[in-house]
């Protein structure tokens, strides 16, 4: 019985940590609480918010969670997720599904009860848009990746709701803009990486059905230099100070210019930088506008 997975190296804890991917979630985590501190007044409730972000983790668990037991034949076939628990048979589909419904019910709950509804009600949208219509959606379209940026760029939109009780208004929709631009030309960096994989997995990413390259390129420098002046917004709206308007130009342009090398050389060492860059400019730009709130 494959359930008794110390012997390939894999404990339970350590199945249970890959199928929620915590390291992936840490993200989603440190964005929601970026959201929550933005839209605090003085001063942060410490009780709302450490349930805001452990809620926001559980439901995020239990989306990574439903999507590995929706892809488990798909993983089978790249080698970069076929170690996955449920693609590799030591978790059973129905353990993952009872598993990520566990998760996401308390999660939903919890924000529901120690927050508000309308924090609730994102976290659920983002559950549904990642699980039901992302991870299907990427076994028939390219734009998939994009699609899939919506639910990936709602976690500052749940930490604000926690925190003010509403979203109507343009503060948290700058940071959803920032979120949702800032994944693309992530996400293509990631895919350029590992298109054979995908290919062989028949999933048409764009790195895949664009073989040259060309298109792929284009878009990430686009996505990067739209992104620049779209994370200027938050001084624009009085978010933060000056500060945080030349950290974000700088970091910005940084980040344009891995992506305009990437779309002139379209080699696995250019997409790299653009992947590691991008993966520094995030926390930093989050860091500038923490620090620069006003």
């Amino acid at each position: 019985m494959r359930a008794v997975a110390v012997s390939d190296g894999h404990s339970r804890l350590t199945d249970l940590l890959l199928l929620t991917k915590v390291r992936v979630n840490a993200l989603v985590v440190a964005t929601t609480a970026g959201g929550y501190y933005m839209a605090s007044p003085a001063s942060v409730e410490p009780v709302r918010f450490v349930v805001t972000c452990l809620g926001t983790a559980l439901v995020a668990s239990g989306a990574a969670a439903i999507n590995q037991v929706t892809e488990r034949d798909v993983d089978r076939l790249m080698e970069r997720t076929r170690a996955r628990p449920v693609a590799d048979g030591r978790l059973a589909p129905l353990e993952g599904r009872l598993i990520a419904a566990a998760l996401s019910s308390v999660g939903l709950v919890g924000l529901w009860l120690a927050a508000n509804g309308l924090a609730a009600l994102v976290a659920l949208i983002t559950l549904v848009t990642y699980a039901a219509v992302y991870t299907p959606l990427k076994r028939r379209t390219s734009l998939a990746t994009v699609v899939g940026a919506v639910p990936g760029a709602l976690p500052p939109l749940i930490g604000w709701a926690a925190a003010r009780g509403t979203l109507a208004e343009p503060g948290p929709w700058s940071l959803f803009l920032i979120m949702f631009l800032w994944q693309l030309p992530h996400f293509l960096a990631i895919a350029w990486r590992y298109r054979g994989e995908y290919a062989s997995a028949g999933l048409p990413m764009l790195p895949v059905v664009d073989v040259t390259g060309a298109l792929t390129g284009r878009q990430a420098a686009l996505w990067a230099a739209t992104l620049i002046p779209f994370s200027l917004l938050p001084v624009l709206l009085g978010l933060t100070g000056p500060a945080y308007a030349v950290g974000a130009l700088v970091l910005g342009l940084a980040q344009l210019t891995l992506a305009v090398m990437f779309a002139m050389q379209r080699t696995d060492d250019r997409a790299r930088q653009l992947f590691y860059g991008s993966i520094i400019y995030l926390p930093l730009l989050w860091l500038l506008m923490v620090f620069s709130r006003v």
